[in-house]
Formats: structure tokens, sequence, C-alpha cells
């Protein structure tokens, strides 16, 4: 079994290699095809293969203009099979990272949980895939306060580290919150619109199923600086005065926050399993530079919203 995991996971990243190859070309036709399009200078960079190219273009089709995966995306399923989520913790949680972990089973319908024990994180993932899990979520803490999320996508990843900050358990609202409902929630996503913003909207969307139309339940996760801020609602809409039981004007929507919220923030993202060895680091948060752009929105959102104000 190990042995065919190890050669699944070299086929996996070979075909990948082949791709980032082969966008690259891809980019320089479309390239070419923009200057064409639009009568202009071909660019000084496609100068000396342009003949080639161009030959490329007049042979292709609906099916070669635009690059095709020659696998399976990790995502592929996502929105046609129900995903399942397996929550733990790190060794010897406290006693709030345990109802954290509780919590956060509520957030994800068909989710199971288990407890962490002696596992290592070998044999959990043996277990998760044994069991035919699509996605690991490990929640870890410092002095019993939540500081940490891994979500490790199977079988062969990606994996996401996040930090968690200003974690705020149910029980903590200053109102006491309702019955949390398991219907599949309805989900938002604002200031993911940067490539990596893409990716970490993807990972998170993974974690669960379609939402029904009628669902009354709503789960946000808004970035600003690429800080994500999760927020957990359920809205209905008042009865009308009449007391017939009709819905009332639109617009006049109850929000319900449900909890738990917090703070996410992105550390790193790995082309692999958590489990695996000498995997890429396809993003990695670097504080420390001078000039840090943001990585999950791109810099036009920013100016909008500012010109809003």
């Amino acid at each position: 079994m190990l042995r065919r995991n190890a050669r699944l996971r070299k086929e996996y990243l070979y075909k990948k290699a082949l791709e980032d190859k082969e966008a690259t070309t891809f980019e320089k036709k479309r390239k070419l095809q923009s200057a064409l399009d639009n009568n202009k200078a071909i660019p000084t960079e496609l100068r000396g293969e342009d003949k080639r190219l161009r030959k490329t273009l007049d042979l292709a089709d609906d099916r070669t203009r635009e690059q095709r995966s020659t696998m399976d995306d990790e995502y592929a399923y996502m929105g046609v099979k129900d995903p399942k989520v397996l929550l733990t913790t790190s060794r010897d949680p406290s006693t709030r990272l345990g109802q954290f972990l509780k919590e956060m089973r509520m957030l994800f319908p068909g989710a199971q949980r288990m407890n962490r024990g002696a596992y290592i994180v070998k044999d959990l993932m043996q277990l998760a895939r044994t069991h035919e899990m699509t996605d690991v979520v490990i929640v870890h803490e410092h002095r019993g306060e939540p500081d940490g999320l891994v979500i490790c996508h199977l079988p062969f990843g990606p994996t996401a580290y996040f930090g968690l900050s200003n974690v705020v358990l149910r029980h903590d609202l200053a109102e006491k919150p309702p019955t949390m409902s398991e219907a599949n929630p309805h989900l938002l996503f604002h200031g993911f619109s940067a490539k990596m913003g893409v990716r970490v909207k993807t990972i998170l969307q993974a974690l669960f199923p379609p939402a029904k139309v009628a669902g009354d339940r709503v789960m946000t996760f808004a970035n600003k600086h690429d800080t994500i801020h999760f927020r957990h609602h359920t809205f209905d809409r008042p009865k009308g005065p009449g007391g017939d039981g009709h819905k009332s004007k639109a617009g006049e929507v109850k929000l319900t926050e449900n909890g738990p919220r917090f703070v996410m923030r992105l550390f790193r993202i790995e082309l692999g399993a958590i489990d695996m060895k000498d995997v890429q680091v396809e993003w990695v948060l670097r504080p420390y530079f001078n000039r840090q752009k943001e990585a999950l929105a791109l810099p036009e959102e920013e100016e909008e919203e500012e010109g809003d104000k």
C-alpha cells in the first residue's frame, strides 16, 4: 500500500509538472492571438518563435485552443460528490479546544469528529484514506486557545495551514444563540479575486456540500488585507402582520448569529498531503519583506472599496 501511494503521488506530480510546462506555451499563444486580433505589434518576447506559434494557432480547434488538464484536478468532483471531512485536534487537547472542535463539527454537514488519542499523523492519514475521507481538518492550540488550523485534501493534497485568532465560541456570544441548524449552508466569499484567493476559496468551498435552495443557513468568509473573517448566521423572513403565514416584503430579513466566529490567516500551502515528505511549497507568507503584496485580493478591488467610502 505504501509503495502504491508513493507511485501514484509521483505520477500525479509528474503530470502536474507537464501541465505547468505547457501552460507557458499556451500563455505565449494567447498573447500572440491577442496581438493579431487587435492589429498590434508582436510582443518582443515572442519574436523569433511567432511563426511556429502561428502554425499551432491555425491548426487549433475547439478542443486544443485552450489548455485542458490531462488528469483530474484535485477538486474535479467538488459539487458532484458530498465531501467527507474528518475533524480532530492536536495531542492532549484542552477542554476549550474540545468544545471548539464540537462546534466546528456542526459547521460541516456530514463531518466526523475523532479523538486524537495516541495517533500519529501518518496513522491518522492512513485511517482517513481507508475510510475514503476527502479532507482532514486538524485544530491546534496554544495555552488552551485555538491558534492553528490545517486543511489537508486527500489523497494527494494540497495542504493549507492557517493561523487562528479572536476565536469566540457559541457560549461566549453576547446573545444566546439558537439551536444550530445542520442544513447545507450557503457560502459567501468576499475579497478572493486574486489567483491565490481563488485557490484558497476552492480549498474552503470543498469542505461543504452544495446548499439547498430553500436553506436558511449562511457562512461568510470575508477577506480584508489577507485576513479572513468567518461568521455563521441563520436568516428568516418575519411573517406578515396578518398572521397568515405569508412572507413579508423582500429585504426584511432577520439575521441571527449562530457562532462560532474566528479570524484566519493563511501562511502556507503545500502541494501534497500532510504526511508526505519533500513536498513542493506552492505559496508561503513572507511578512518581513519590505513590500509585501496582498495575495488573496487584487489591488483594483481595494481601490474600489476606498472609492465607495
